[in-house]
């Protein structure tokens, strides 16, 4: 036995413990826990159980000391097939070669192998077995959620996922278990693992929904291979969708477990059930937000993207007034090209007077009223994509092509000014483009766009 084991059965036998277990073999061990297999010998088959151990900070008040008897008292309560049973707590006050007292919790061992050494193994997740496990931790998730007091986990990562010899999901390690008395403003040291742990619980702040993002970030663990930490974020979202080749609603659904924002993630276990069973109706994830005051209207879910563009609002207006001195000029044009014309004795005739209003009356309509007053209507699904332009309410020009065609979103510009003028959609032999935008907007949309394509 390793001298850590020595160390501790001495313990053991120093608070009368060891007729009561025997330590076998160390399952993982840093410097402030250690988990052992060991034997019940109390037990009538003298079975096999998981005693853990927790440091406990010198500086600790005595009531912090009693909430984790509190929990562990919680814990033993517990009963659900797919959660070990705990079976006894203790401390050691005086553990010898430590200047620590430990906490002990005694639970059940459940045969089977943590979902992290799979990984470490080698072993890919099929789409099919990550959503089994998301869907039996959900179980166990709304379990835990509904009891009185509140349970939340706190702590959902691989390492903590049993696949037991059974096929079946088991959650366990409960050391970072905190009930409601942690709100009243107890603090614990273990708080999570990075990675896998959401903002508002970094804050000292758990609920229900932090679990749920531990889930996900777990998930998506399994799915790439990659630690969630080790992935590239976007507005503190995990990105890993171009990584995995899965269906699109079961990415969505993951894209809602791991919101960042508290207000736009599934906030319970059995929502999330739900969710799971309707994901091909969820939208993807936000990626970046729509512009404070922008008009634009976005709608989208798993196998649809609609945008409308409206005329540019204030803008348009203006037009008018442009307009209130463009027009007058051009009805006298042929008077002013007559004067010109005299003083060579030419004359301009009637038709030439009206092709040249004609001419500069599409060019006016086409430099200031059609882009001041058109709404662009733009359609994408997985097979199809439209862009349409009204004009005051009438359409006036449309196109529809296939969504596999596209291979860029950007900015058309205006070579003379390299201005940029809207969102542009290239198909390799064409280009679509809406309507004026500002900046932000334009950067806004083209991302939107993007993400939902899965576009680089």
């Amino acid at each position: 036995m390793p001298q850590a084991g020595q160390v501790l059965q001495a313990s053991l036998a120093e608070h009368n413990l060891i007729q009561r277990y025997q330590l076998k073999e160390i399952l993982g061990q840093d410097a402030s826990r250690q988990t052992w297999l060991a034997i019940d010998l109390a037990s009538h088959t003298q079975e096999q159980v998981v005693v853990k151990l927790l440091a406990l900070n010198p500086q600790m008040h005595l009531n912090e000391c009693q909430l984790f008897e509190r929990e562990a008292q919680i814990l033993q309560q517990l009963d659900h097939p797919r959660i070990p049973k705990y079976r006894n707590y203790f401390v050691l006050d005086h553990q010898p070669g430590s200047r620590f007292s430990w906490f002990g919790l005694v639970h059940s061992y459940i045969p089977g192998t943590s979902v992290q050494q799979l990984l470490n193994e080698g072993k890919h997740f099929s789409e099919a077995e990550v959503e089994k496990i998301a869907v039996e931790v959900l179980n166990i998730l709304v379990y835990l959620h509904e009891q009185n007091p509140l349970i939340i986990h706190r702590d959902i990562k691989p390492s903590n996922l049993i696949w037991g010899e059974d096929g079946r999901v088991y959650l366990v390690d409960f050391g970072a278990v905190q009930d409601q008395a942690v709100l009243e403003g107890a603090t614990f040291t273990v708080v999570g693992t990075y990675g896998y742990v959401p903002m508002e619980q970094f804050g000292g702040r758990a609920v229900p929904a932090s679990d749920l993002y531990a889930l996900g970030a777990t998930l998506i663990h399994l799915l790439t291979g990659v630690a969630p930490a080790d992935l590239p974020q976007h507005d503190a979202r995990i990105q890993f969708a171009d990584k995995v080749s899965i269906d699109r609603g079961f990415v969505n659904w993951i894209g809602k477990l791991t919101e960042p924002s508290l207000s736009e993630r599934l906030s319970t276990a059995q929502q999330a059930l739900e969710a799971l069973q309707n994901k091909h109706k969820l939208s993807p994830a936000i990626t970046n937000y729509k512009p404070t005051g922008s008009q634009i209207q976005l709608k989208k879910s798993a196998s649809q993207l609609e945008i409308r563009i409206p005329r540019r609002g204030k803008k348009a207006f203006r037009s008018f007034y442009l307009l209130g001195f463009i027009v007058p000029f051009l009805i006298q044009l042929p008077n002013y090209l007559n004067l010109f014309w005299s003083w060579s004795s030419y004359t301009i005739t009637p038709w030439v007077g009206t092709a040249v209003i004609g001419v500069l009356g599409i060019v006016v309509m086409s430099a200031v009223i059609l882009p001041a007053f058109t709404q662009t209507y733009l359609y994408f699904d997985r097979n199809h994509f439209e862009i349409r332009r009204k004009l005051f309410g009438f359409p006036y020009w449309w196109r529809r092509a296939k969504t596999s065609r596209i291979i860029a979103i950007g900015e058309e510009e205006i070579k003379r000014t390299a201005a940029p003028k809207g969102v542009t959609i290239e198909t390799g032999s064409r280009k679509y483009t809406t309507n004026p935008l500002a900046t932000v907007e334009r950067l806004w949309l083209i991302q939107e766009i993007k993400d939902w394509l899965r576009l680089r």
